[in-house]
């Protein structure tokens, strides 16, 4: 088994909804992501996937992300825009990338969030 993995960083805003405290207010992170991808074989060169697949699938998402209020897409508007469903969010929206370019020797494991320098969400299934 292989695994690689790819960082990122977005800044967006977001609060807290029904939740007691400062992250009820509107506020901003700049969100540092692990996005994590495994496997069995390597293709023909020698790789999982090619770093720059990877770069390619996460500026779509970080054009969906960066620079918006996560309140206000439709994903959060069902659910708090925590670290944890966001890093949801991206390893969905990660793997449906994957599979709408047919790569079948590769998939994604997990994806980590943090928030802060110290406070991380990772979402695996």
């Amino acid at each position: 088994m292989y695994e690689i993995s790819a960082k990122f960083s977005i800044s967006s805003a977001h609060f807290l909804c029904n939740y007691e405290g400062k992250c009820k207010n509107l506020h901003g992170h700049n969100w540092n992501i692990t996005v994590y991808v495994k496997g069995d074989e390597l293709d023909s060169l020698g790789m999982l996937i090619d770093f720059n697949t990877l770069k390619k699938y996460f500026k779509i998402i970080e054009n969906e992300l960066d620079h918006t209020c996560l309140n206000e897409l439709d994903y959060f508007k069902q659910r708090n825009p925590t670290a944890e469903n966001i890093s949801e969010y991206i390893y969905n929206r990660m793997s449906g990338l994957f599979s709408g370019d047919n790569i079948e020797n590769a998939e994604v494991s997990k994806v980590s969030v943090y928030e802060t320098q110290n406070c991380e969400a990772i979402y695996y299934k």
